[in-house]
């Protein structure tokens, strides 16, 4: 999402040159291995943590940035133009950070220094092999006792699952209450019976570090429970509002990436005695990417400012997700076009782009499930 640096603050604009030289320093150079090795390492976010980047949202009194939504936004999309993947693992990081800080007691909050300073790395548990689109039907249980916990159950697709040291898995205390028996435990990594499975093999976006959880009636203590049933669910869907937000505003930046590169190359490139870029149909190709990425701007931007205001920002943020998502993988695809076999080199960096494209378009919910929010709004709405 294109942001007037006259909109952030002075602080917020400090952060996002930091953010640039993390990206152009640090991100760039690595990006196109990660990809190749199907996985990035925990240094990661201890570079990230030295430019600042590791608690956006967490309060200045917990030690964190307490950054704007517009000032994540901005973030966000500067360190996506070089690799969609590792930043879709700083935002996951970023957000249970800022989760603890929300929703954590002052047990929770001695978590935070080290996730400030990227070394403990955060992973969201919320997905399960049986239970991906419907979140509310998780099999994964928390039998509450006086003294303990015992936590039993398999979670999915857990970005930075292969690297994390702190895992917010949300369990049934009640089976059979659907979304109103859902609680949410921090649970230590390395704590007995968690078992991590091997690192899915994705490609193009090994830099997610995805993995599968197994927890084999794992004891934990009662001080493990950081948001209560009845309102545990209610807190990972406004976590999940902000996530597809930004997944949104990265797809728009990596498709303005791609249509830099395509402008750059064709104005170089030579065909028939001139520049491929003075020919009508990659204009008029080009024009048609500009256009669906001013749009896609524009979408990102309602759902920033519903967020910020927080004004029921679930439908806006579909719609921008939705959208974002099927241009970025569309237009992308475009740009690789224009520039010929050119645009598949690993010099460019549009072939991951298209490959983060179309995995941006699963994560936080499919398209599909966008079209379920949005149609049940539209039609509430109706109703009405």
């Amino acid at each position: 999402m294109a942001i007037d640096p006259r909109e952030l603050t002075q602080k917020e604009q400090d952060l996002l040159a930091a953010a640039v030289a993390f990206r152009t320093d640090y991100v760039e150079p690595h990006a196109a291995a990660w990809a190749r090795q199907g996985k990035m390492p925990r240094a990661y976010f201890e570079e990230a943590s030295k430019h600042g980047l590791c608690a956006l949202l967490v309060p200045q009194e917990l030690g964190g940035k307490g950054l704007s939504y517009n000032g994540l936004a901005a973030i966000l999309s500067t360190l996506a133009d070089a690799c969609f993947s590792s930043t879709f693992a700083l935002v996951v990081h970023n957000n249970l950070a800022a989760n603890i800080a929300r929703n954590g007691s002052s047990e929770h909050h001695a978590f935070l220094p080290a996730m400030i300073a990227g070394e403990k790395i955060g992973a969201f548990l919320l997905t399960e092999p049986g239970a991906g689109s419907d979140a509310a039907a998780i099999s994964t249980t928390a039998k509450v006792s006086k003294d303990a916990i015992r936590l039993s159950g398999d979670k999915a697709w857990s970005t930075n699952g292969g690297i994390a040291d702190l895992l917010s898995v949300y369990a049934q205390t009640s089976p059979g209450a659907g979304s109103k028996g859902i609680a949410n435990y921090l649970v230590e990594a390395q704590t007995n019976g968690v078992q991590n499975s091997k690192p899915y093999d994705l490609f193009g976006v090994g830099a997610m570090n995805v993995s599968g959880f197994n927890f084999d009636n794992v004891i934990l203590a009662r001080k493990s429970e950081m948001i209560a049933p009845g309102k545990a669910f209610k807190a990972a869907m406004q976590g999940i509002d902000l996530a597809r937000t930004m997944v949104a505003v990265m797809s728009a930046a990596m498709l303005q990436r791609s249509l830099h590169e395509a402008i750059s190359y064709i104005k170089k490139r030579t065909a028939f005695g001139q520049a491929i870029a003075n020919y009508q149909y990659p204009q008029h190709l080009l024009a048609d990417v500009a256009t669906d990425l001013v749009a896609a701007n524009a979408l990102n931007a309602q759902a920033v400012t519903a967020l910020a205001n927080d004004d029921n920002a679930t439908t806006v943020a579909a719609h921008a997700k939705k959208f974002a998502t099927k241009i970025a993988l569309q237009r992308i695809a475009d740009c690789m076009q224009i520039m010929g076999a050119a645009g598949a080199l690993g010099e460019f960096p549009l072939s991951r782009h298209l490959a983060c494209a179309k995995l941006a378009q699963y994560v936080d919910g499919t398209s599909e499930i966008q079209n379920v929010v949005i149609a049940r709004e539209m039609f509430r709405a109706h109703e009405s």
